[in-house]
């Protein structure tokens, strides 16, 4: 990955000197503790990154808040800042390769899933690059001798928190954005996938944004504790499991700053009996087994219409079995490991809580058994039947492979057992009757709902979730007035 800023990398084999995080132009490696990455395909130590002190977090907030007042950036000109923006796309596209190998190495996810990401990374600033050039404000209609606008200024600075299943795409997703509408960004990553967020700010550095826009600070819980509390930061954007979500939206009501949440999913992916079913077999186990479950939006109950349900399940059984889990680096793979060892525990856990409910496994519930997966974080697809509506594994997110079957008989009993928990990020419907896709796409709470499709999703079209999946939108137009502040001014013509 070219960079003229390089310090401290190696992307094969682990480093003899722990990567450097980055503030400003400055690349720290006075820190006192590391964080291991641990390649979850082999258990093999990858590399070593610097991990952030409070000091730092003071020092990060200190210089994202002098760049954001004194750089200029939040007064270019919207196509100047664009100009900026298409010039780190084109940086990530340059090396969208080595960034996929690098989030490969970290978490798991398969090769080809990894190059998909980096380059949809790379549209993402594009795409804000154009949203922050055509996108003006509002002319509003007067009531009395005067004229009437709302402009759309910039908080200043923003804290973005991020999860580990995909730093691509997510992290993409809230710097281009934020970026975009004129803030400067303070990134903690998770602490199992740290590099690709140190990735994007050497590039941004080398595609000329100023310096202090894109700051990074690796670290654990209270490096993002310690960023929350700082009195410049004005807004945070956070992206992962709903109990962390609430810690987050306490810290950021007690200062009274504005928090995007991207939260946990429990993804209802319901087929009606008319639906076409080979087709929906497909999405169904796509949607659970893809980033081996790793995912917010993955379909983890399928709601199947009683009259075909046999048949159905049969259907799902034979696709998880027949799923290749394999390292994620080969072709042949169709599903890597988890993304770290903890949270194949944690999955297991899961599984095994959905046994002690009544539930049975209808394939998979434990690891595949051999040399090349002995040394891995992986599991097998696992589908689980019989489990009573209201249990524990049919309500709280597991992120992991595992598939929850729930039969129904009515479009009634249907939208009760689809809306009860917590959780209203997604939703699947499968039926040729449009009319009642219509009906049971309004009744679900959820923040997105595919039909006879899933897990399609676009940069332009906003994204969130309702109830304990989060408040507020990314992506689209709505996700960059997410980092803005609306500021409404009178123009008297008396």
């Amino acid at each position: 990955m070219p960079s003229s800023r390089r310090a401290g990398r190696e992307l094969e084999g682990r480093t003899a000197v722990p990567k450097p995080f980055i503030i400003g132009d400055r690349f720290v490696d006075d820190a006192d503790d590391v964080l291991v990455s641990t390649n979850p395909a082999d258990g093999s130590v990858n590399w070593e990154v610097c991990a952030a002190r409070e000091d730092h977090v003071v020092e990060a907030v200190r210089v994202a808040d002098e760049a954001w007042r004194s750089s200029g950036w939040r007064d270019l000109l919207p196509h100047e800042r664009a100009r900026a923006l298409a010039r780190l796309a084109a940086a990530i596209e340059a090396n969208a390769e080595e960034l996929a190998t690098v989030q490969r190495r970290e978490n798991g996810k398969l090769a080809r899933e990894c190059s998909a990401q980096a380059r949809a990374a790379a549209a993402t600033f594009r795409y804000y690059a154009a949203v922050c050039e055509t996108v003006d404000g509002d002319l509003t209609p007067p009531r009395g001798p005067y004229l009437s606008m709302c402009l759309y200024e910039p908080y200043g600075v923003v804290a973005a928190i991020t999860p580990f299943n995909s730093p691509l795409t997510l992290e993409a997703q809230k710097l281009a954005p934020a970026l975009a509408a004129g803030n400067a960004v303070v990134l903690k990553p998770s602490e199992v996938t740290p590099s690709v967020a140190i990735e994007f700010a050497r590039l941004a550095l080398d595609a000329g944004l100023p310096p202090g826009l894109v700051n990074v600070l690796p670290g654990r819980g209270d490096v993002a504790a310690a960023l929350l509390e700082q009195p410049a930061v004005r807004m945070v954007s956070f992206t992962g499991g709903t109990t962390t979500g609430h810690a987050v939206a306490a810290a950021a009501a007690r200062r009274i700053i504005p928090a995007v949440l991207e939260l946990g999913g429990k993804s209802p992916h319901i087929v009606f009996a008319d639906a076409d079913l080979d087709a929906a077999a497909d999405a169904v186990a796509s949607g659970i087994f893809q980033a081996s479950g790793q995912s917010c939006v993955a379909g983890s109950r399928v709601l199947v219409e009683r009259p075909i349900a046999s048949r159905f399940v049969s259907a799902l059984v034979e696709r998880a079995r027949a799923l290749r889990v394999g390292d994620p680096a080969s072709p042949d793979a169709q599903m890597g490991p988890l993304a770290s060892f903890a949270q194949r525990e944690r999955v297991e856990a899961y599984v095994a809580a959905a046994l002690a409910e009544g539930g049975r496994v209808l394939a998979g519930g434990d690891r595949p058994v051999g040399s090349a997966y002995d040394r891995g974080a992986y599991l097998l697809p696992t589908v689980i039947d019989g489990l009573a509506a209201g249990s524990r594994v049919l309500r709280e997110e597991i992120f992991g492979p595992v598939l929850c079957i729930v039969r129904f008989d009515s479009e009634e009993d249907l939208v009760t057992e689809a809306n009860d928990t917590p959780f209203g990020l997604a939703c699947g419907i499968w039926t040729a009757d449009y009319r009642r896709a219509w009906r049971v796409a309004r009744a679900i709470e959820a923040g997105t709902v595919w039909v006879n499709t899933y897990k399609e999703l676009s940069i332009s079209t906003p994204f969130g979730g309702f109830k304990q999946s989060g408040l507020g939108r990314e992506k689209g137009v709505l996700g960059l007035r997410s980092y803005q502040q609306a500021k409404s001014l009178y123009w008297g013509l008396a």
